[in-house]
């Protein structure tokens, strides 16, 4: 943890900058200021200067969108915001559990222990479910942070929890994490077949189907 992690996630204190940063997450994609205003219900200048010290903070990145009409009178670009693809973290006194990641991902690789690796991921899974019984799944994966949204037939994860590693071992990391869904979805009572490895960019490798009820409550 750096001084900088903290400062930054200070800002988010505040109930208005919060709201804003909620606001421009969850899009997933880029936002107006005049979209993030009225999502947060504040003013338009109230939202840009928010915005902005978000940005400064490096918890939001900026940029501009190009208006559709071309030529005179068509106006400036738009100032967009879109979630920053650094992270931030806060642990007190600081520890490094994600290298230990690494090194035990390094392990799995040096054995040839995907497999296995796999079969304890879908442990893993089951285990977590039993203290959501009777939970949508769809829930479960939003408090572990993957921002699961619905789109085009299935439930696709907007955040990938363990992205670090994802980069460094992509293979083995996404087999994981798709045994780990497979495992969750079963131990809810669910089909695990609904989850597959559908990798998209800046987003989590796996997407699940989307089912009859997820279609009706959604």
């Amino acid at each position: 943890m750096s001084s900088d992690d903290l400062e930054a996630l200070a800002l988010l204190h505040d109930p208005v900058r919060r709201s804003l940063y909620d606001v421009v997450a969850s899009r997933g994609g880029d936002v107006g200021r005049g979209e993030a205003a009225e999502a947060a219900g504040v003013s338009r200048t109230l939202a840009g200067h928010h915005l902005d010290k978000l940005v400064e903070a490096g918890l939001l990145e900026s940029g501009f969108r190009q208006q559709e009409k071309k030529g005179p009178g068509s106006g400036r670009p738009a100032k967009v915001y879109r979630r920053a693809r650094g992270e931030r973290s806060v642990s007190l006194p600081p520890r490094d559990y994600a290298t230990l990641a690494s090194v035990l991902a390094d392990v799995v690789e040096v054995l040839g222990a995907e497999e296995q690796a796999e079969q304890v991921a879908r442990g893993a899974g089951a285990r977590i479910a039993r203290s959501h019984r009777g939970e949508p799944v769809e829930r479960v994966l939003s408090e572990r942070g993957y921002e699961p949204y619905a789109e085009g037939g299935r439930v696709r994860l907007r955040n990938c929890p363990f992205h670090v590693l994802a980069e460094e071992q992509p293979l083995l990391v996404c087999s994981m994490n798709l045994a780990l869904c497979q495992g969750l979805l079963e131990g809810l009572g669910d089909d695990p077949g609904r989850a597959a490895l559908d990798p998209r960019p800046g987003e989590c490798c796996v997407s699940l189907k989307q089912t009859d009820i997820d279609i009706e409550g959604g």
